[in-house]
């Protein structure tokens, strides 16, 4: 009886054909009829082909869209952007009949450009799943597989041993802030960097540098800013290593954690060198203080997954977030800083679609776009290369200071002044580019460059900057 019952169990165990998820999975039939539908749609989607203007016929229609938006919202979209569902690569259609080179990309969602065949693949295939959004209490295999995956990149060159899904990098920020409370209670204060930027939950606006951010809402005082790097002053890491040891003096056993992002966006893309972080992240660790790197916006641009494996910091980290490129939010963390039962959870951690896309967005990175002699390296330094020819040639002094990490790019135009960059940014748009700011005082112009671009899409951009800012002298 009892090798009757093995064998019955050894042939649940390894036979597919008794579960109906694998018989979609596997089924040729809805093999071919997807691959079908993204080979019809890659069809259509192949007129597009680069920047074109708006047409007549639609700007009036495609502006009562826009208005319209703009009212249901109480508040008007930035760009005259509605999109039309329909892109190719680095470009994106418009209602109003125009095509954009997309060098913001959704502050960062589509790494992959539009309408890639291999991420709407799997996006159809996720759509496919018996629901449409899943959750920490009944997820699917797309859980455990993305969940496995980002452990796997993660704990290479650090202590990271499990995620947490949310939906957004804002909730990732939250459960962070959390783990991080509940490990070292009853310390609550947070030592945080300015020019931060966290996400807009009520506490993440604390954490974030930006007093406009937070209008009307109370202060609870429980964030302290410390310097940021600055390339002008060779005493900006000593400045800020002791603004934090002052600060600690006054507060000791009552510090939580210490956030930072590894290049801040608010910050205007400057790159900090790991010699401003190391002793502060060393001073934490001896303090007990959680080490929490925001990667939020810098995972997988900066030429390897985590912008801490790229600055060479994963010893120190406790708890890393993450969103945009993975679709989803999630946040990473060590064993010691494993939350107690109840303290995360969330009705949803992220769509079956979203998650299938952004295990083949990890997937299609690790295929010549990591490292050293990767695609995003290259795609960096011929943008910046670019940016500084013109700076140096037929807009001479009116493109400063190009850089960043990898595909995270800005310059400096004109004097940085408010206005002038926001003026350029409209300029931009029309002539064909989405861009968008970053940074203070001097405020600067940011993209975002999706992996997929082409050497000729990146030379078509430096065209129509270098028109676009010479129309403004």
């Amino acid at each position: 009886m009892l090798s009757v019952l093995k064998n019955a169990f050894n042939h649940v165990e390894t036979s597919d054909e008794i579960l109906v998820g694998r018989k979609i999975d596997n089924d040729p039939k809805v093999e071919n009829l997807v691959n079908d539908l993204i080979d019809e749609v890659m069809v259509i989607n192949s007129e597009i082909s680069s920047v074109r203007p708006p047409q007549a016929s639609l700007m009036e229609n495609s502006k009562k869209l826009i208005d319209k938006t703009g009212s249901l919202r109480g508040r008007p979209l930035y760009h005259n952007y509605i999109g039309t569902g329909a892109g190719r690569g680095p470009y994106v259609e418009l209602e109003d009949g125009s095509v954009k080179l997309d060098l913001i990309n959704g502050i960062g969602i589509h790494i992959m450009g539009h309408s890639n065949p291999r991420v709407m693949k799997a996006a159809v295939r996720g759509s496919l799943s018996d629901v449409v959004m899943q959750g920490n209490i009944q997820p699917n295999n797309d859980y455990w597989k993305l969940t496995e995956k980002l452990v796997q990149i993660a704990s290479r060159k650090s202590r990271l041993k499990h995620a947490w899904f949310s939906t957004c990098g804002t909730m990732a920020n939250e459960n962070a802030l959390k783990m991080a409370r509940q490990k070292n209670s009853p310390a609550k204060y947070v030592f945080a960097m300015k020019n931060a930027f966290a996400g807009r939950s009520t506490m993440m606006a604390e954490v974030t540098d930006n007093p406009a951010y937070r209008q009307g809402l109370p202060s609870y005082n429980e964030v302290i800013h410390i310097p940021t790097y600055d390339k002008k002053d060779p005493q900006s890491s000593e400045k800020a290593f002791n603004k934090m040891k002052e600060e600690y003096a006054k507060h000791e056993k009552d510090i939580a954690c210490f956030v930072f992002e590894p290049m801040l966006g608010e910050g205007g893309f400057i790159p900090t060198p790991r010699e401003f972080y190391v002793p502060m992240l060393e001073f934490c660790k001896k303090n007990n203080i959680a080490v929490w790197a925001d990667e939020v916006q810098t995972f997988a641009r900066t030429g390897e997954f985590f912008a801490f494996e790229t600055m060479d910091l994963g010893q120190y980290v406790d708890i890393v977030t993450i969103a945009k490129t993975v679709q989803l939010g999630a946040t990473l963390y060590t064993e010691e800083y494993n939350p107690k039962p109840g303290l995360i959870a969330g009705t949803f951690s992220g769509g079956s679609a979203s998650m299938a896309a952004g295990l083949e967005i990890l997937e299609m990175l690790e295929e010549g776009y990591l490292g050293p002699n990767g695609r995003i390296l290259k795609i960096h330094q011929k943008f910046v290369q670019g940016l500084n020819y013109l700076n140096e040639t037929t807009c001479k002094g009116l493109a400063q200071d190009a850089g960043g990490m990898g595909l995270m790019i800005a310059f400096t135009p004109f004097d940085g002044k408010k206005e002038q960059v926001e003026a350029l940014i409209k300029k931009l748009f029309a002539n064909g580019i989405i861009a968008f700011s970053c940074g203070k005082e001097p405020v600067r112009i940011r993209f975002l460059v999706p992996a997929i671009i082409e050497d000729q899409d990146i030379d078509l951009a430096l065209e129509i900057i270098e028109k676009t800012i010479l129309q403004g002298i």
